[in-house]
């Protein structure tokens, strides 16, 4: 990663870790990403943008394989995902052959402007919900 790309993904990931993460979580309709920390064994909730297709819901990793949520279904893929306030259980995985960048063109307007605009490594990746 270049110096550039390191001090965009320091700057942007302690916005998200203090301000923007804290604050999303509490609203009612944001969608949320849990899964298992690989440490601690404890639930992990992320908001993110995406975007149900079916049984199958779509994100894209800003950071890819540097993410921690994505670190963390690489140790445990099973995870839960709040949509429009009703979670729901599933299996997630990364799909490093999938093209992010078209993938975000199907993904909401604002979530995958923000994705395209901070992110340095993107990775596709496929949540498939239980029935």
């Amino acid at each position: 990663m270049t110096s550039r790309a390191e001090r965009r993904y320091r700057v942007v990931t302690a916005f998200q870790r203090r301000v923007g993460n804290p604050l999303l979580r509490r609203m009612p309709f944001q969608t949320l990403l849990e899964t298992t920390g690989r440490v601690s064994g404890l639930p992990r909730t992320t908001p993110v943008g995406g975007r149900r297709v079916g049984d199958t819901f779509w994100l894209v990793s800003e950071f890819g394989g540097r993410s921690q949520y994505v670190r963390n279904i690489a140790a445990d893929p099973r995870v839960r995902v709040r949509i429009r306030g009703r979670w729901h259980t599933g299996t997630a995985r990364p799909l490093p052959g999938d093209d992010p960048v078209a993938r975000l063109r199907t993904l909401p307007r604002f979530n995958s402007a923000a994705v395209r605009a901070l992110g340095a490594e993107l990775l596709t990746v496929r949540v498939d919900l239980d029935g």
